[in-house]
């Protein structure tokens, strides 16, 4: 840290609104940094309307991000720069703040957890959850690498996220498919090969300070399975037993320890396998999927408002939760919104915690393939995860949405 920067001045690159405001309310002055082309000006708006200033700029442009952060932090005496957004940008940010002084982290505690082949080698090389696995630049190479290791085998970009471009690949139709998907998407290399791990799959939320890191709560998780494995529910806390939760908070902290990582949030998956737990990936970073709108619907516990309040100086303590919450997905037919109903009887029911259904009659539904192409989603309060389970059923089943469907391409050719 410079000399003249001040602890309570905090640079922010990619902060979603709340954490501005969450960040204000902690005593900090913020300055924000967002590239306008991935939000609209409303939201960038929001972002400002708690921030000291609100600088624009390309992310895709490493050299321009890094020399805005650096102006910044010597022009108006920074004390920290913080990047708690997407991972495709945090590599150029916390580069120039760790050479700037003004990092929390080391750069390479980022790359350790967020890059997911550079994970599972630290792993790896100490014995930690290992899963056999081979990095791959092109997809070619990953042809050659799922040659090379049983099958079934796991298949994911290494820098994606939200199950986008992974699959199994159980034979060379499924290998072909999953070529031609992240063809399609733009979805380049490097990617990760591994062993197809089975059991139920977990999502650990952390907070560290200091090198310390608290395990702030386990969600359970609920996905379609193969081909895309795209999550259909979460649930907070997760149905574990003692000797299950201390396994995985085990390993989790084992890894945050084998990266250096020292503080701010991380979000960690996990499959419980007949084998002991081992870590799906991991990033520096809030668990999506309203995962923080579950703990504190749980806990009364503000995940975000923790960061800004450890960042401050106060202690930390995990919290204990008293109610169960979920979140259940919307996965509708692909094809064209004639109609939907049942959204105010939704919205009326006492246990809903939030709603988000952001189509209309006219829209086009996408094909459900990774968490950006899910149909919205509800949040539930509940005593128990069966409770729970059944409050999502009822409200899916109150979503009357009439659509209709896209005829697969091979159906129309065989009408010519």
């Amino acid at each position: 840290m410079t000399s003249t920067a001040a602890p309570d001045r905090l640079l922010m690159v990619m902060p979603y609104s709340q954490f501005v405001r969450k960040a204000a309310k902690a005593g900090f002055e913020v300055w924000a940094i967002w590239d306008p082309a991935l939000r609209e000006r409303e939201y960038l708006d929001q972002v400002a309307e708690h921030a000291r200033e609100l600088l624009l700029t390309d992310f895709s442009d490493e050299a321009g991000l890094r020399a805005l952060i650096a102006d910044t932090v010597r022009t108006h005496g920074i004390g920290t720069v913080l990047h708690l957004g997407a991972e495709q940008s945090m590599p150029p940010a916390v580069a120039e703040a760790e050479a700037l002084g003004v990092s929390p982290n080391p750069a390479s505690a980022v790359t350790r957890l967020n890059d997911k082949a550079a994970m599972r080698g630290l792993l790896a090389g100490h014995g930690l959850s290992v899963v056999r696995s081979e990095s791959a630049a092109t997809v070619e190479e990953v042809a050659a690498a799922a040659a090379r290791l049983p099958l079934p085998a796991v298949v994911k970009p290494v820098g994606a996220s939200g199950s986008r471009g992974v699959a199994l690949i159980r034979d060379a139709d499924d290998l072909q498919e999953w070529t031609d998907r992240v063809t399609r998407a733009g979805l380049g290399g490097p990617y990760l090969v591994e062993e197809y791990l089975q059991g139920p799959e977990y999502s650990v939320e952390t907070l560290s300070a200091d090198g310390v890191h608290h395990v702030i709560g386990i969600t359970a998780k609920h996905t379609t399975g193969a081909p895309f494995f795209v999550e259909t529910s979460h649930v907070h806390p997760a149905p574990l037993g003692d000797d299950e939760r201390t396994a995985i908070h085990a390993v989790v902290i084992g890894l945050l320890d084998l990266a250096g990582y020292r503080f701010g949030p991380a979000h960690t998956e996990v499959i419980l396998t007949g084998r002991g737990p081992r870590i799906v990936e991991s990033q520096t970073r809030l668990g999506g999927d309203r995962i923080p709108l579950l703990i504190e619907t749980a806990s009364d516990f503000d995940i975000e408002a923790a960061i800004f309040r450890t960042l401050a100086g106060a202690p930390l303590e995990a919290p204990v939760p008293r109610h169960t919450a979920s979140v259940g997905f919307f996965l509708l037919p692909a094809g064209r919104l004639r109609s939907v109903g049942g959204l105010d009887a939704i919205r009326a029911l006492p246990y809903v915690q939030a709603l988000h259904f952001p189509f209309a009659p006219g829209d086009e539904l996408p094909r459900t393939t990774d968490s950006s192409t899910r149909h919205g989603y509800v949040v539930v309060d509940a005593e128990s995860p069966a409770e729970a389970a059944d409050r999502i059923a009822r409200v899916r089943g109150l979503l009357r949405a009439d659509v209709r469907e896209a005829v697969p391409a091979t159906a129309k050719g065989a009408h010519r």
